[in-house]
């Protein structure tokens, strides 16, 4: 599973209500022929960003190369059950990553559009938004 090795803050706010928008950075394929894209917005943590990657190496039986474009950054804290109110903010649990509408999740190049359209559709599967595949246009 991806994690920070560093931060500079161990605990963040969630911030849900000023995370809105289209992607203006990272909404355009930088590596490889193929890819998926996000059409909505969600939190994707580090389990489904690697169970998608499974699926992947799985589908296209290791060859080719993928490229993770998006990386878990945020932790997200819990609080232990039946913990009465105060007692401050719960332990990290797990981190995710902000993906907002545009933003290229996969990419990958060395396999063929049919094999690549084949496991990215399965990886989308395991991710908790909606999913369009894309291609490089290289005229």
């Amino acid at each position: 599973m991806l994690l920070p090795r560093k931060q500079k803050y161990r605990k963040l706010q969630r911030n849900r209500g000023q995370f809105k928008g289209k992607a203006n950075k990272g909404n355009l394929l930088a590596f490889g022929k193929f890819g998926i894209k996000s059409t909505e917005m969600a939190e994707i943590t580090s389990r489904q960003i690697e169970a998608a990657r499974r699926v992947i190496s799985r589908a296209t039986k290791r060859g080719g190369k993928t490229w993770i474009r998006i990386f878990p950054h945020k932790p997200i804290t819990q609080k232990s059950a039946e913990t009465p109110m105060g007692s401050g903010k719960g332990t990290v649990e797990y981190y995710v990553s902000l993906v907002k509408p545009g933003t290229v999740i996969f990419e990958m190049d060395g396999v063929t559009e049919e094999i690549a359209k084949k496991a990215l559709k399965l990886a989308a599967y395991k991710l908790p938004v909606g999913c369009r595949f894309i291609t490089a246009h290289k005229d």
